[in-house]
């Protein structure tokens, strides 16, 4: 009878202990949150882009590029200034071509000396020799009359615009063992032959007469420098050139 008592007891007890554990577990087990129908919604609603966060996509307009109107109206500008400027370098060189007077003249300065005339001896007056802090001849000639190299010898420089002489060149040669340096300066803007470094020939033609730089008529400015000290031009001309 006792072991039948006992068995009772501990059945008691294990019926009390878990009548009071399984009410208190399930107090503290986490109740799921409810979930109301518009945050349902919300998930699976499509985001919305609003105007003041819209990046605009880039417009494209034949060669220009843009993304507000300031800049379409910039690059349009720019686009035509560009033809513009393309039609002016056209128009440009088709003139130039017709300003050189090359009618009766020979490509290259007739002589057969180390020195020869820098334009064709009949062409031109002198207007103005070395003196008063000018330190070359002026040789009036018509614009577009063709100008020759008075010797042989290197390109020291040839620019659009140097100083006052505006399109020149210079030339470094060696005349009778002597260094010879020759400036042809106001030439027509786009006439230079010859580029800086480039070795030419006696006579050689290197440009045309204008009136670029500090120049108020077409001539050409023709300096002689004889190892480093400056020489007049005409006067030189006439004791080597031939």
């Amino acid at each position: 009878m006792k072991p039948l008592r006992s068995i009772a007891i501990f059945g008691a007890v294990g019926a009390l202990v878990a009548a009071v554990a399984l009410p208190a577990y399930a107090a503290t087990k986490p109740a799921e949150a409810a979930t109301t129908v518009q945050q349902l919604a919300a998930v699976d609603a499509q985001s919305l882009v609003v105007a003041s966060e819209a990046t605009a996509a880039p417009l494209s307009r034949g060669t220009f590029t843009a993304t507000t109107p300031q800049e379409i109206e910039k690059s349009k500008a720019e686009a035509a200034a560009a033809a513009r400027a393309a039609a002016a370098a056209k128009s440009a060189s088709t003139a130039s071509s017709s300003r050189f007077n090359t009618a009766g003249y020979a490509l290259v300065s007739p002589g057969s000396g180390e020195v020869r005339y820098p334009v064709p001896q009949g062409s031109y007056t002198v207007s103005r020799t070395v003196g008063g802090g000018h330190n070359g001849a002026d040789m009036l000639a018509p614009a577009g009359t063709p100008i020759y190299a008075a010797a042989a010898g290197v390109v020291r420089a040839s620019a659009e615009s140097i100083g006052g002489y505006g399109v020149c060149i210079m030339i470094d040669s060696v005349v009778g063992g002597q260094r010879v340096q020759t400036t042809y300066g106001h030439m027509i803007y786009g006439s230079r032959q010859v580029q800086a470094g480039q070795t030419v020939s006696a006579g050689q033609l290197i440009g045309y007469v204008g009136s670029t730089g500090r120049s108020t008529a077409n001539h050409l400015h023709f300096e002689v420098w004889l190892n480093g000290g400056l020489v007049e031009p005409i006067a030189w001309l006439g004791a080597n050139a031939g």
